[in-house]
């Protein structure tokens, strides 16, 4: 079918080379743009210095230059913008092809639209202008009107006439040459009034002139949520692809032409943003408002923990204000996740945001000790929180309360307040269950002002300055060490943990005796002499919690929830009293042994019982034929998660069954790294039911994880490195852009490779209680090609 316009307003040619000329000219004019705004930001930094303001005001300015400055500065390079958005003109105008001055049927589906009828936007990473008052050159993907480019369709063109869609080289630095096609998608009605689908493309592969990675693409629509097509997925301008996926409602298709590209793009090096290619699901979570808590249960390759940072870097941008003055904080499983994910906010123009595993959250100590298991499961219990505070508020004894009461001198005068008043005072307070410090100063406060009220009736009012002086009298603070002492968290734990007597009465009736047993140690130790675990640190942050409540943040998101302990998310969810949360997790790879068994339940230690749970099932990631497998596995793991399914149809997966693992590892990352290895294999023992998938292209297979059981790690190690391939490790700060990457089990989870060898199964099921869980993870960290090489029988039949 020929390409029609839709009548709309001119329109450039995309199958012409004036169209790339264009918008390769309209980058360059961007990136000059871009280049003066931070050197204006740098400049502003320095003429704030003389503004005439007061020095906290001029501290705040200076402040908020800077931090601009920063963020501008620090920018990566790339292309500034990967869409474009034309808004159909307004009924009746000019051009419109609709002179009718009644509104139609998508009136106020589009009013959100009307303002910008007739309108064109690139949409970028950040904001870009050449003058603050001039429209914008490259609009936030943030903004509200570039949610059109993320939600319209066919259905529901939200007023847009045309969404464009840039290709640009791997890697590209922004220069112009790396511009190589445009893909147009045609969404509003057309001159007759008729709505129509349609793509067409144009661009240039390596070789100069041609059809470039859009290649051309043309349908008609073809019932709901379904569309034909072709078009093409690689540099050089040739391929197949579909529209949206058959069925599904869903007007945005992942099968072919840049959004399918840039999906399936290999990944080397750490995790990239996804400004470009958010589905309209994924859209939805990203802009949930700033007060609503969101627990995301995504399958593998959902891109859950992209939603979460995207979410992170919109509330940014929508709250500066807010979120500045409390914080926003990103938590992850460990350091090598969060050195993974690191750069995709400050890609997306948000820098300064801390990200922290859980155990950097409570590090008041190093971890020096260890605990056995029977143990760790009882400190991470959730009944250890009423523990802990029996510990701490046995401290408070009013009985300790001098019979003849309490007497404070004041010059010739000496003030007693009786005995029982005293015991009064502490009661009540205690029952206001404040943190201990706080109420340690509540009854300060309190028994100074009942002398003030002594001393009132005998002789006139008192000052300020006075009743500072009383509360901080002898007697008083030696009352208050007497009946409400002061402690640390340190010293509580060491006499709850190493004191028989101290144990019984904080855990009487919470924990049986056989917990008892495990929480106590056999050597009495000192707040000085302890030998802190981890579990120990979790411990204690909750009793610093109970001392004194931590600085808040305005919203936190927390990646792999479900492998949280009640007690960790409690720690969590007193940094955020007043905030939100985005958590994010999947049940089917929790594999410590405190994991969560459902959400409602996590939710409600992470203080947070109302949030709203949103399922993903469709990847975007992992390729059909892992998610078959993975899937096979879902069915022995016990948890209330739906199957997974995925668009992806290119990927392979591989089953061998070798006489040696070890040799046959090396000759597996040796073939994949030379790329004569051809992919698509049969699946053999995975199973007739799933299907293998297409050959991969020779030299496409970019990064290689190898993952076992922990325990296999070392000897791999060694022959990989004997036979020249010498393996990064997974904490080491070239891993993320290793090509080939070795790792325990126990680190895969959030990553990922474009080819994963999975070594003997069986050994990484068996490595831990929670065995069974850790592969359905290790499986599933492939996004081209998984190659499964085992010995011994498979855990998954």
């Amino acid at each position: 079918m020929a390409r029609r316009d839709t009548g709309t307003r001119p329109a450039p040619d995309p199958e012409g080379p004036q169209a790339l000329a264009d918008e390769r000219a309209h980058h360059e004019r961007c990136r000059a743009a871009l280049a003066a705004m931070a050197a204006g930001a740098r400049e502003h930094v320095v003429t704030a210095a003389d503004v005439s303001a007061s020095g906290a005001d001029a501290e705040v300015l200076g402040r908020a230059l800077r931090t601009k400055a920063r963020d501008l500065g620090e920018l990566p390079p790339g292309p500034l913008f990967f869409g474009r958005l034309d808004f159909a003109a307004a009924p009746g105008d000019a051009g419109s092809g609709d002179e009718r001055s009644g509104a139609g049927p998508d009136a106020g589906r589009d009013a959100d639209a009307a303002p910008h009828a007739g309108q064109s936007y690139h949409i970028g990473r950040t904001r870009i202008t050449e003058e603050p008052t001039a429209p914008p050159l490259v609009v936030d993907w943030r903004a509200p009107v570039s949610r059109a480019f993320y939600q319209a369709g066919p259905h529901d063109p939200r007023g847009v006439a045309v969404r464009r869609r840039f290709g640009w080289a791997p890697g590209s630095t922004g220069a112009p040459h790396d511009l190589t096609g445009l893909e147009d998608e045609y969404l509003g009605p057309s001159g007759t009034g008729d709505e129509y689908l349609g793509r067409s493309g144009t661009g240039t592969g390596p070789g100069g002139e041609g059809t470039g990675p859009g290649g051309t693409e043309s349908g008609t629509e073809s019932g709901p949520g379904t569309a034909s097509g072709t078009g093409t997925g690689t540099e050089s301008g040739t391929g197949t692809g579909t529209g949206p996926d058959p069925g599904t409602g869903t007007d945005v298709g992942v099968a072919g032409g840049f959004l399918a590209a840039e999906i399936r793009r290999p990944r080397t090096g750490p995790m990239r943003d996804i400004a470009a290619t958010i589905q309209p699901e994924q859209d939805d979570l990203v802009r949930s408002p700033l007060g609503t808590s969101l627990c995301v249960q995504g399958a593998p390759g959902t891109g859950k923990t992209a939603v979460g940072l995207h979410r992170a870097a919109y509330l940014l941008y929508t709250h500066p204000r807010r979120i500045s003055r409390s914080g926003l904080l990103v938590l992850g499983p460990n350091r090598t996740f969060l050195r993974y994910i690191a750069e995709v906010l400050p890609a997306l123009g948000e820098g300064g945001v801390g990200q922290l595993t859980v155990e950097d959250l409570v590090a008041r100590h190093p971890v020096t000790g260890h605990d056995p298991e029977a143990t760790a499961l009882v400190k991470h219990d959730a009944r250890m929180a009423r523990v802990l505070r029996r510990a701490l508020y046995a401290r408070v004894r009013p009985e300790a309360v001098d019979g003849a009461g309490l007497t404070v001198p004041d010059g010739s005068y000496r003030w007693r307040v009786p005995a029982g008043e005293l015991t009064a005072i502490v009661a009540d307070v205690l029952a206001e269950e404040l943190p201990y410090d706080t109420g340690r100063e509540r009854v300060r406060a309190r028994v100074a002002a009942r002398v003030r009220e002594l001393a009132e009736r005998r002789s006139g009012p008192r000052g300020d300055g006075w009743l500072r002086r009383t509360a901080r009298a002898r007697p008083v603070a030696a009352f208050l060490d007497a009946v409400w002492p002061r402690t640390s968290p340190e010293e509580v734990l060491a006499g709850l943990l190493s004191g028989p007597q101290e144990r019984e009465r904080a855990a009487d009736g919470v924990l049986g005796p056989a917990e008892r047993a495990a929480l106590g140690r056999a050597r009495p130790f000192t707040a000085r002499s302890a030998r802190w675990s981890a579990a120990d640190l979790v411990l204690l942050d909750e009793l610093a919690g109970l001392l004194e409540l931590p600085a808040g943040h305005g919203h936190i998101v927390v990646d792999e929830a479900q492998d949280l302990s009640p007690m960790q998310c409690r720690a969590i969810g007193r940094r955020a009293p007043h905030g939100s949360l985005t958590v994010l997790g999947d049940l089917a790879q929790g594999t410590t042994p405190w994991a969560a068994r459902s959400w409602p339940e996590q939710l409600a230690h992470l203080g947070r019982p109302d949030a709203r749970t949103v399922a993903l099932t469709t990847g975007f990631r992992v390729p059909a034929q892992v998610t078959a497998l993975a899937n096979r596995l879902l069915a022995r793991l016990d948890v209330p998660v739906p199957p997974g399914r995925s668009l992806r149809e290119d990927g392979s997966l591989t089953v061998r069954r070798v006489p040696d693992v070890v040799a046959a590892t090396v000759a597996a990352v040796r073939a994949a790294r030379s790329g004569t290895e051809r992919l698509g294999a049969p699946a053999g023992p995975a199973g007739p039911d799933i299907p293998a998938g297409p050959d991969v292209p020779a030299g496409a297979l970019g990064s290689v994880g190898v993952i076992a059981a922990d325990a296999d790690v070392p000897r791999l190690r060694a022959a990989l490195t004997a036979a020249g391939l010498a393996p990064a490790d997974p904490a080491g700060p070239a891993a993320p852009g290793a090509p080939v990457t070795l790792l325990p089990a126990t680190l895969a989870k959030g990553l990922e490779y474009d080819h994963v060898i999975a070594v003997e199964p069986a050994a990484i099921e068996e490595a831990e209680p929670r065995g069974a869980h850790r592969l359905y993870v290790v499986l599933t960290r492939a996004v081209t090609h998984l190659e499964i090489l085992h010995t011994r029988p498979l855990p998954f039949g």
